[in-house]
C-alpha cells in the first residue's frame, strides 16, 4: 500500500504543457510564425532536425487531452496560449479563430471539473516582433501588455488563475545569450536588456490583468539551488554569481523592490553601462503578486573559472566566471541533471528566509523527470525511475510546507511527452506516452501513480 504525504483540503494538484511543445498546427486558422518555428527549421540548431510542427496534435486532439486530465483526477491544468495564434503579426489585428480555440479548450476543463490555469506567453514570441528587435527593446513589452488585454478580456471570466511568463531566465539567457533556445543569440547587453524587459512586460500584464477582473495573477520563475563546488572563497563567489543570473536578477525586483546587489560583480560594465532602465521600472515590476510559481528540477554545482571570451567586447550576458560541475554520487535523468529532491526544500526555505512576508503563497508550478522509458513487453510503460522522482519530491515540498512556506498547488511536468526545445523529441518528460508516428497516447505507470497519489487526498 503505497504511503502518500498528505496535502491540505484546499492543495491543488495540476498537470502543465506549453503551447509549442504539444499543439502543433502551426499554420492552421490564422496562425502567425513564432521564433520557435523559424529556429526549429533552422538546420542544426534542433535535435534530428525536430520541429513543432505536429509536436502532440493537441490542436486537435485537446478533448483527448481533458479525457486524461479528468481521468487523472487533477483539479488544475496549466496550459499556455500561443501569442501568435491570437496576435499573428505580435501587434494588430486579432485572429478570432485563436480566441475560440482558447475558449472551446476552457469550455471543455469547466465541464470536466477542471480549473483553468493559463500561462501568457511561453518563450513562443511572434517572429514578426522579434525582426523588430525582440525582447531586447520595450516595444515587445508593450505589445505584450496588448496581447495580454485581449486574452484576458475573452477568458478572464472563466479563468481564475494566470500566469504572465514563464522562466524568464530562459527567454532572456538561453535565448539571448547561450543562444541553445530561441532566438538563437549569443550577446551580452542584449541579454540583460532582454531580462529587464520581460520584467517590464509581466509589470504591464499584471496592470491588464488587473483591469480584467482576474482572480489569481503571477509569474513563473525556473529558480535553482546554486551550490559551490567545494568552500573555497573563490568557488563561493563562483556560486554567488550563479545565484545573481539564475535567481536574485528575478526575485530581487520582484518581491524586494531592488536590482541585485551583486549585479555589478557579476556583469561588471554590461549592468554598468546599461541604459534600458527607466526611472519608475523597479514600481512597476513590482505589482503585487497573488501567488509564486517555481519550477524546480534540480540544483547547480558551480565552481570558479575565468572569462571564456578575454575580449570585454564579446562577452556575453553568461560568462559569469563560473562553470557547472556534475553532481556525483547522485541518480541523474535522462536530461543529465542530479536527482536532489532536498534541493527543492532548501530552495523554498531560503526564499522564506530572505524575503518573509513579502513571499506570496507558491505554487510548484513544474516538477518532473526525463527518463529512458519504453513501453514493455505488454506495451505499458514501467517508469518505476519517475514515480520515485515524483514521490521524493512531493515529500521535499511537504516538508517545506510543515516548516511554514505557504505552498498552494504542484504541477507535474508534463502531462505528455512532447517538442523538448532544442532536444526535439529525444526527451520524454510525460505521465503520458505519445507515439508520435500514430499520435496514440498511452497513460504510463507514473500517471496511474500520480492518480492514486490524488485520489489518496480525498480519502
Amino acid at each position: 500500500m503505497n504511503d502518500f504525504p498528505r496535502f491540505p483540503p484546499e492543495f491543488v494538484f495540476g498537470a502543465a504543457t506549453a503551447s509549442y511543445q504539444i499543439e502543433g498546427a502551426v499554420r492552421e486558422d490564422g496562425r502567425g510564425p513564432s521564433i520557435w518555428d523559424t529556429y526549429s527549421h533552422t538546420p542544426g540548431l534542433v535535435a534530428n532536425g525536430d520541429t513543432g510542427d505536429i509536436a502532440c496534435d493537441h490542436y486537435h486532439r485537446y478533448r483527448e487531452d481533458v479525457a486524461l486530465l479528468r481521468e487523472l483526477g487533477v483539479t488544475s491544468y496549466r496550459f499556455s496560449i500561443a501569442w501568435p495564434r491570437i496576435v499573428p503579426d505580435g501587434s494588430g489585428p486579432v485572429n478570432p479563430k485563436g480566441l475560440d480555440f482558447y475558449a472551446r479548450l476552457v469550455d471543455e476543463l469547466l465541464a470536466a471539473g477542471i480549473e483553468p490555469a493559463v500561462t501568457l506567453y511561453h518563450w513562443d514570441l511572434p517572429q514578426a516582433l522579434e525582426d523588430r528587435g525582440g525582447w531586447r527593446v520595450r516595444e515587445t513589452a508593450e505589445r505584450f501588455a496588448d496581447y495580454t488585454e485581449v486574452v484576458a478580456g475573452h477568458l478572464a471570466d472563466r479563468v481564475p488563475r494566470w500566469i504572465t511568463l514563464n522562466e524568464p531566465w530562459c527567454s532572456a539567457f538561453l535565448g539571448y545569450s547561450v543562444g541553445r533556445h530561441a532566438p538563437g543569440a549569443r550577446e551580452g547587453r542584449g541579454a540583460l536588456a532582454a531580462a529587464h524587459h520581460l520584467l517590464v512586460g509581466h509589470g504591464l500584464a499584471v496592470q491588464a490583468l488587473r483591469a480584467a477582473g482576474v482572480r489569481e495573477a503571477g509569474i513563473t520563475l525556473n529558480l535553482d539551488r546554486n551550490l559551490p563546488a567545494t568552500g573555497s572563497a573563490a568557488d563561493r563567489a563562483a556560486a554567488v554569481r550563479a545565484d545573481t543570473q539564475h535567481n536574485l536578477v528575478w526575485t530581487e525586483p520582484l518581491l524586494a523592490g531592488r536590482y541585485p546587489g551583486t549585479e555589478e560583480e557579476t556583469w561588471g560594465e554590461l549592468i554598468t553601462a546599461q541604459d534600458f532602465r527607466r526611472d519608475g521600472d523597479l514600481a512597476l515590476v513590482g505589482q503585487p503578486l497573488d501567488f509564486l510559481g517555481i519550477n524546480y528540477y534540480r540544483p547547480i554545482v558551480v565552481a570558479d573559472a575565468p572569462y571564456q571570451e578575454a575580449d570585454p567586447a564579446r562577452r556575453t550576458a553568461t560568462d559569469n566566471r563560473y562553470k557547472e560541475i556534475r553532481l556525483e554520487g547522485a541518480r541523474h535523468t535522462a536530461m543529465d541533471w542530479p536527482v536532489v529532491p532536498g534541493g527543492l526544500t532548501d530552495l523554498l526555505l531560503a526564499l522564506k528566509e530572505r524575503y518573509g512576508d513579502a513571499l506570496p503563497p507558491v505554487h510548484l508550478t513544474e516538477n518532473g523527470s526525463a527518463e529512458h522509458d519504453e513501453p514493455g513487453p505488454d506495451g505499458a510503460v514501467h517508469d518505476h525511475d519517475r514515480i520515485a522522482y515524483l514521490r521524493d519530491h512531493l515529500a521535499a515540498l511537504k516538508t517545506a510546507l510543515d516548516a511554514g512556506v505557504d505552498v498552494r498547488g504542484y504541477y507535474v511536468w508534463s502531462l505528455l511527452d512532447n517538442f523538448e526545445w532544442a532536444y526535439g523529441y529525444g526527451k520524454r518528460f510525460g505521465i503520458v506516452r505519445v507515439d508520435y508516428d500514430t499520435q496514440r497516447r498511452v497513460p504510463k505507470d507514473s500517471y496511474h501513480w500520480y492518480r492514486a497519489l490524488i485520489s489518496a487526498q480525498r480519502d
